[in-house]
């Protein structure tokens, strides 16, 4: 992706001077401007950036080191890396009107996935400790001095979980005053429970802040296989991490053109059978958008559990969520076996249950089956009760006026 930084001068000692470019990276900054304008109001926007700029770099390119086990931002170019960082937050800010709630300065930091010369950029190699504490603070200073101290620091956005652990206890204890927020991505590693403890016991938000992936789950479940494998995902994050958010990585990861799209090779339609990465395919020929059974998946969560609502410990495939203030238990439950299963919940923990559960079920095919179609309301045992869960399918109950 282009930088905004352009004609770039250095003067030695670390005194980096460069002229700026606002009008780079356009279509992404589309993207953003039309999701504010269509959620002004629940919508919250995080800057995190996947590299410096290529002069401020070791191997002078932006999408690595030549060794990417190596960090790749220039030892003396850590105030000019983060003065660039502010600038643009400062320029999203009084030129466009977006408000940043949080930055992150580096993404899937420790890592070896970041060489130079590669076709991706998303990521610069920063060691743990000195290296990853050091640009949270000069960030931290850069932002100050722009009088946006409302912004906050987060980190570390590492691609395994489990090395989330390990980066953030190796911050310095200055780096960890600064970041009020633990991001982790759910690529790999397993220790959900105990990053959710550090981040309790650090006083901490965490954020499950990227994960998505090409799995299936299911049993012959055809075009559900991708969304029951991003439904089940969720649900461990949710129930591991407790996170007080969860990010899919991108929306659309694949594209329909006959001419490829902007120089990228044409990835075609995905197998709807089989699993595929983001959760609806860009037809740049037709100019359509095709939604596909994983997007579906998505929304039986993201239509129903609402900012502010409490994520709440479940079990059995299973994820709730309390709303304090609509008095409504979600509970978004999957089946991957290809029969239907009977299922009690048990809601005795609660003060009280109301006498309606709306049900809102996702299962078959996009062509032919259910996408967020609403069933039979069922009717509560007292404190409790029983619902079949169609086979291969995700299912939300919303339980009205539940008293906690």
């Amino acid at each position: 992706m282009p930088g905004y930084a352009i004609n770039p001068r250095y003067n030695g000692n670390g005194s980096y001077t460069w002229d700026y470019n606002w009008n780079s990276d356009f279509n992404q900054r589309n993207a953003l401007l039309k999701a504010i304008a269509k959620n002004k109001e629940e919508i919250i926007v995080e800057g995190f950036s996947n590299s410096p700029p290529y002069f401020m770099t070791n191997s002078g390119c932006s999408t690595g080191n030549t060794d990417p086990n190596k960090d790749n931002l220039k030892s003396d170019a850590y105030p000019a890396f983060a003065k660039y960082l502010a600038d643009v937050a400062e320029h999203f800010s009084k030129s466009w009107g977006v408000t940043f709630q949080s930055m992150t300065p580096v993404n899937e930091p420790f890592t070896n996935y970041w060489g130079a010369n590669s076709k991706k950029q998303e990521g610069c190699h920063f060691d743990q400790g000195n290296s990853e504490s050091k640009i949270i603070v000069e960030l931290r200073k850069a932002i100050d001095q722009k009088g946006l101290k409302s912004i906050q620091i987060s980190g570390t956005d590492e691609t395994s979980i489990d090395t989330q652990i390990t980066s953030y206890e190796k911050l310095s204890n200055e780096a960890k005053n600064i970041i009020t927020r633990i991001d982790t991505h759910t690529y790999s590693g397993s220790k959900r429970y105990e990053l959710r403890v550090l981040a309790e016991n650090s006083k901490k938000n965490l954020w499950m802040s990227e994960v998505d992936g090409g799995g299936v789950a299911g049993t012959n479940a055809g075009e559900m296989g991708a969304g029951l494998w991003l439904a089940n995902r969720i649900i461990e994050d949710l129930n591991g991490l407790r996170s007080s958010a969860w990010v899919l990585w991108q929306v659309i990861d694949n594209h329909i053109s006959k001419n490829g799209y902007n120089g990228k090779k044409d990835s075609g339609m995905v197998n709807l059978n089989g699993g595929y990465w983001g959760i609806a395919v860009a037809d740049h020929d037709k100019n359509d958008i095709i939604l596909t059974q994983k997007y579906y998946a998505f929304g039986q969560f993201s239509r129903y559990i609402r900012p502010g609502y409490t994520i709440i410990g479940c079990y059995n495939n299973s994820v709730a969520a309390y709303d304090s203030v609509g008095k409504k238990l979600v509970i978004v439950a999957t089946n991957t076996a290809n029969t239907t299963k009977t299922v009690d919940f048990n809601l005795s923990e609660f003060t009280s249950v109301g006498y309606n559960i709306r049900v809102i079920r996702t299962s078959g095919s996009v062509s032919n089956g259910e996408k967020w179609a609403e069933l039979k309301p069922l009717i509560p045992y007292g404190k409790g009760f029983n619902a079949d869960l169609k086979g291969n399918s995700i299912t939300t109950f919303i339980v009205d006026d539940v008293e906690w």
